[in-house]
């Protein structure tokens, strides 16, 4: 597959998967919720005539542009595939509850509406390089191999990375590498994964009534309690480290002594050393909480693995050049995306993103379609650097 250096995404295939991130952004695709989204991919692949296109039991959506020529028909089903494909992915889930106003918002170079960049971007990303993939076969150009395209769940919240865990014990190392699509971060190329651990702590409490039963414990206020011991462990500064406190909930009503409560916390850190020291401080902290008539308990909710792609490895350095090509800076980074899975594995694998943007996680979140064409031919400039240099 030979590919000008310079390759550039037309305006049509532009306005195409902005069209389609819209579409896909008016599905809602909560953490654990995301099956209306997973059909609607599953049936776009089959449409677009991918090969062995399939729906795993967690919901992971598969479909495979095999590689060589343009074929007519274009795939066979159940053909023998190529033991080492390249396996492009993007999340389909949100942080948004299924009763979110998904409304969107077109502004001159701007689209405003919850998830529209993460991630709704990156799954049109993947129908993007088909598009642009199948333009360059229709010039008698090859794809050297065969390329999995992914729509997976679980990669926000509490879905704790189940989704691409599922995707890389399916293909494990014998895929070529993992490219992960994130719709905004345009620049950055991810190639080092930040270990996370996450934990709900229930304080337990006998209630009672607010007046008859007044002096009693309340698990609402011990909690506030053990927030502020929490928050009084220190954090290293390097390696940078962090711990919040993201969600508390409990009680019954307001005349009510709260019986029960609970937050989770999240914790995290570049160095593992750091991340394991923060994890038994609070383990401390919550072993030492004791009060008559109170009981703590911890859960580990989420555990995100850390791992690490070499900064001169050759699908890092296939990033950059399509980055500077286009004039832009590399940032190579670390952050908490289905990158880390195959990092933690030991497997070549980074994170790249097709626009910037701007109030992620927000309802206010947008997205540039200006920088999307150059999003786009990134992306078709590393996947070609990663079938010539790794293949």
């Amino acid at each position: 597959m030979e590919i000008d250096p310079l390759f550039s995404i037309d305006a049509s295939l532009t306005a195409r998967v902005l069209d389609l991130a819209v579409t896909i952004q008016q599905i809602p695709a909560p953490p654990f919720g995301e099956e209306q989204r997973a059909m609607f991919i599953r049936d776009r692949f089959e449409v677009e005539g991918l090969c062995d296109v399939t729906m795993d039991e967690l919901g992971n959506v598969y479909g495979c542009l095999a590689g060589g020529a343009i074929k007519d028909p274009p795939c066979e089903t159940g053909a023998e595939r190529d033991s080492h494909p390249l396996i492009v992915s993007a999340h389909l889930d949100t942080v948004f509850p299924f009763d979110t106003d998904l409304r969107v918002r077109r502004e001159a170079d701007k689209i405003f509406g919850p998830g529209i960049g993460d991630n709704s971007l990156g799954l049109a990303g993947l129908f993007g390089l088909l598009w642009a993939l199948r333009q360059e076969r229709a010039q008698n150009r090859v794809l050297p191999g065969d390329l999995w395209l992914v729509a997976n769940v679980g990669e926000e919240g509490l879905g704790d990375l189940r989704g691409m865990r599922k995707v890389v014990d399916r293909f494990g190392d014998g895929a070529l590498a993992y490219l992960v699509l994130e719709g905004m971060a345009l620049g950055h190329i991810y190639h080092r994964a930040l270990g996370v651990q996450r934990y709900r702590i229930i304080a337990h409490t006998a209630g009672g009534h607010s007046w008859v039963d007044y002096g009693r414990p309340s698990a609402i206020h011990e909690l506030a309690e053990l927030v502020t011991r929490l928050t009084a462990i220190p954090v290293p500064s390097r390696p940078r480290s962090s711990l919040n406190v993201g969600v508390i909930s409990g009680g019954t009503s307001v005349n009510t002594i709260a019986p029960e409560a609970h937050l989770e916390l999240d914790l995290r850190s570049e160095g593992a050393d750091a991340l394991n020291g923060l994890v038994r401080q609070v383990q401390k902290v919550v072993a030492a909480f004791e009060k008559p008539g109170v009981r703590m308990s911890l859960e580990l909710i989420g555990q995100r693995p850390a791992g690490k792609l070499a900064s001169n490895h050759p699908l890092v350095r296939a990033a950059k050049r399509a980055l500077q090509k286009r004039g832009l800076q590399p940032h190579l980074t670390i952050g908490s995306t289905d990158a880390n899975i195959p990092l933690s594995r030991g497997l070549p694998a980074i994170t790249i993103g097709l626009s910037t943007g701007y109030g992620a996680h927000t309802v206010n979140e947008y997205i540039h379609t200006q920088p999307v064409a150059q999003g786009l031919g990134q992306l078709l400039e590393v996947v070609q650097g990663a079938f010539e240099e790794l293949g």
